[in-house]
């Protein structure tokens, strides 16, 4: 069977994942606030670090200066102790070999500030600024100990990434508390759209919230929602209207045939030919009804037998074979009953049933019930894998369809029907080795469709 009339919507594609507005805006915020944080921390680690440097650096300077200037007033006999509690020391021309020996580090010092790591005599790392001014004269050093800055640095710097730390929950707690009042309006707007769900006219959004960007969502939505209504009403009337105008030429003749068929003198082939418009009319009444049902999204009462309707279907089809050779019977036993009325059973089973008459020009089409499904499986010239993955499309008319009737809604109505009765259909090639194709109509509920393998025809 080449099953092409009709589509059901393709499987949807999962959903990206996507963080909730709330989050995102409790994240902007934590991240806002942890960057400009850090920001301005670094900024102030380094304008820190800049600006001790330059004074300790002015510091020795001036030092570096006054014991020159000393110096030379004392005509070269004494610098004068260092000023601000800096230690000093000096050599004279006759001590320069001496300290190239026991310092030669200070000794291949330029004159400038100098950054020096050592270690102390209790074997810990300090650190210490040196101070050199090399004349002909005399050579100046001024030390400035390092250690109690570096110690007020690092703990200065834990105190900032605390800060850091501090203010970045500071800001997780804005961002909540934000998040919360920005979306609230949101929240309510979609909490009175769900409580209004299934009602056929639903009430106005916009006046229960202020008038804001929420509140101007609120009346786009009004807007939509009456258009809406209105295009649905307008759908339900034309379709009860349809439905009642073509009932009534339909019930003309059905009345017509029965009178026909009534009459005793009726040849066998007037009589094969009024039994087939009687068929007819009940085949359109039947879709019509279904068609009625499925544009309201109501489910009919009743409870069918699936036998009685494959066997009615089956003679339906045998009356118009027309020579073709092609047998059509019913295996599996009795006894399936779906709560449903004959009318939409009959659209669905008969859709895939015509299909398989329809497209298998020779063999066999068999119609197999089973305990929860209903199997249709012909000898047709099967179904190729671009059919398979479209073949529900609304619409699609598949390789084999050829110059046949038919638009590609047929099972476009067979898979409504099923999301109406919570059944399912799966069409599928054989896979028995035989060309052919299997539709499987389940009537116990979804995932079930995959319920009997057997292809073969016995």
């Amino acid at each position: 069977m080449a099953a092409t009339d009709g589509a059901i919507p393709p499987t949807r594609r999962p959903k990206r994942f996507s963080r909730r507005l709330r989050t995102r805006i409790i994240l902007s915020f934590v991240l806002l606030g942890f960057g400009l944080t850090v920001l301005f921390a670094y900024a102030t680690i380094v304008a820190r670090q800049r600006v001790e440097n330059q004074l300790v650096e002015d510091l020795m300077n001036r030092n570096l200066d006054e014991s020159w200037r000393r110096f030379a007033q004392s005509g070269g006999q004494d610098p004068g102790a260092p000023i601000e509690q800096i230690k000093g020391y000096y050599y004279l021309p006759d001590k320069f070999e001496s300290l190239r020996v026991n310092n030669p580090e200070w000794y291949a010092l330029p004159d400038g500030i100098h950054n020096i790591t050592d270690i102390d005599q209790h074997g810990n790392p300090f650190s210490y600024k040196l101070g050199v001014r090399k004349t002909p004269q005399v050579w100046f050093f001024i030390a400035y100990d390092m250690s109690q800055t570096v110690r007020a640095e690092v703990q200065f710097e834990r105190a900032v990434y605390a800060s850091i730390v501090v203010f970045t929950i500071f800001s997780l707690l804005v961002g909540w508390w934000s998040a919360s009042r920005v979306m609230r309006p949101v929240t309510d707007l979609a909490a009175r759209l769900r409580a209004y769900r299934g009602s056929s006219h639903p009430r106005k959004l916009a006046v229960h919230l202020p008038d804001d960007e929420v509140g101007q969502l609120a009346e786009a939505l009004d807007d939509y929602a009456e258009r809406l209504t209105e295009v649905v009403q307008r759908d339900r009337e034309f379709n009860a209207d349809v439905s009642h105008e073509l009932r009534t030429p339909l019930a003309v003749i059905k009345g017509a045939v029965e009178l026909l068929l009534s009459r005793p003198d009726l040849d066998e082939r007037t009589r094969t030919r009024l039994q087939r418009i009687q068929r007819a009319e009940q085949q359109c009444t039947d879709l019509i009804g279904s068609l009625l049902l499925l544009s309201r999204n109501e489910r009919g009462q009743g409870s069918s037998d699936v036998a009685k309707v494959a066997e009615q279907l089956l003679d339906s089809h045998r009356a118009q074979l027309g020579g073709k050779p092609l047998e059509l019977r019913l295996e599996g036993a009795p006894g399936l009953v779906v709560e449903a009325p004959e009318a939409a059973l009959s659209v669905a089973l008969g859709n895939l049933v015509g299909n398989a008459v329809k497209y298998t020009p020779q063999g066999e089409v068999v119609v197999r019930l089973q305990a929860d499904a209903v199997q249709v499986v012909d000898t047709g010239p099967g179904l190729s894998e671009e059919d398979a993955a479209r073949l529900f499309q609304r619409g699609y008319r598949g390789t084999h369809s050829g110059h046949s009737q038919g638009a590609g809604i047929g099972l476009s109505i067979v898979g409504r029907l099923c999301d109406l009765y919570g059944w399912d259909v799966s069409v599928r090639p054989r896979r028995d080795g035989e060309h052919g194709v299997v539709a499987t109509l389940s009537l116990g509920g979804r995932g079930a469709a995959a319920a009997g393998d057997d292809d073969a025809i016995g």
